[in-house]
């Protein structure tokens, strides 16, 4: 019998993968050494820039940049975090901002512009609203993981000495993206605010009515926006073809034992209560994998990637995900 193959791994704590990193459920083949990096975002990074791990957990247009300039690693239809995008623009109330059509001719933050819910949220905006994407004055103030990418010309970065929390405040920006995506949740500042002295202000979501129209939006388009995606170095996978198996088996068997936990009611980390209200929307399955329950989503990701001006060309679906059903 051959022994097992040793993989560095590296994903976040997830109530849907913590059997496989807690060793319940094993990888058939596979001998893991997990790598907690805290947080995720910054083993993206590193997986990006120094191709650091065997298996990682990437932002899924992280991903498809790093791939389109020549990353050595593929990606599975293994998507471990799922999100809507009507929700999460902040506008100024004195900004003249009632649709996402009026966002043009404005300066707008955003953490950083492959950030995957700025990449779905403008995508959103473009085929729901009208928007002109290349009229809008996107304002980032943090790097992009992938070093190659050359930003496109209405993107500009915000002053060393100043941040999208304080270019909001000030009236600089007219709206960001909330949270952990730029300039932070109305009520809540991020780090610094205080420090600054700088005047707090009520920011509303620029489409209040979000999750009614998310509802309709998946019900017409049957795209459902995904965020973490698993992929594998290249040459793991042309060694040995049957990890990308092993590995799927392995991320669905959690995902149905913790399934099988959320709908008898047990579980109630903020994971668990975001995806029961998505079971909602989305039906029993609010992480479905496999390459035919997410090719529409994959594919409209990928155009949604090349329209904003992420990558040089346009990807096949073959370039950028390894089916397991047929290895």
């Amino acid at each position: 019998m051959a022994a097992p193959v040793p993989l560095k791994i590296a994903i976040a704590d997830f109530p849907h993968t913590k059997a496989i990193k807690d060793g319940r459920i094993p990888i058939e083949g596979v001998q893991p050494e997990f790598v907690n990096v805290q947080p995720q975002i910054a083993a993206f990074r590193r997986m990006v820039r120094d191709v650091e791990f065997d298996v990682c957990e990437l932002a899924a247009t992280t991903y498809i940049v790093a791939r389109a300039y020549g990353a050595p690693f593929v990606a599975l239809p293994i998507f471990v975090m799922r999100m809507f995008h009507h929700s999460g623009m902040l506008v100024r109330p004195d900004a003249g901002i009632r649709t996402p059509k009026d966002l043009e001719g404005k300066k707008v933050g955003v953490r950083a512009y492959t950030v995957t819910t700025g990449v779905w949220a403008r995508g959103v905006y473009v085929d729901e609203y009208g928007m002109d994407n290349s009229k809008v004055t996107w304002v980032v103030d943090d790097e992009e993981h992938v070093t190659q990418l050359k930003l496109p010309p209405n993107v500009i970065h915000c002053a060393k000495d100043s941040s999208l929390v304080e270019m909001m405040a000030r009236g600089e920006l007219s709206a960001g993206f909330s949270g952990n995506a730029g300039v932070g949740r109305q009520g809540a500042p991020t780090e610094g605010w205080n420090d600054k002295k700088l005047p707090e202000m009520n920011y509303p979501e620029l489409i209040p009515n979000a999750a009614e129209l998310e509802a309709d939006w998946y019900k017409r388009t049957g795209i459902y926006p995904m965020h973490g995606t698993i992929v594998v170095k290249d040459e793991i996978l042309k060694q040995h073809p049957w990890i990308a198996k092993s590995l799927s088996d392995a991320f669905e068997r959690a995902k149905n034992e913790w399934l099988a936990d959320l709908k008898a009611g047990k579980g109630d980390t903020p994971n668990d209560k975001k995806y029961r209200g998505l079971m909602k929307v989305v039906g029993d399955d609010p992480l479905p994998y496999g390459m035919e329950q997410n090719i529409r989503s994959i594919e409209a990701l990928e155009k949604i990637a090349a329209n904003q001006g992420l990558i040089p060309r346009r990807m096949s679906i073959s370039e950028l995900f390894v089916d397991p059903a047929k290895v």
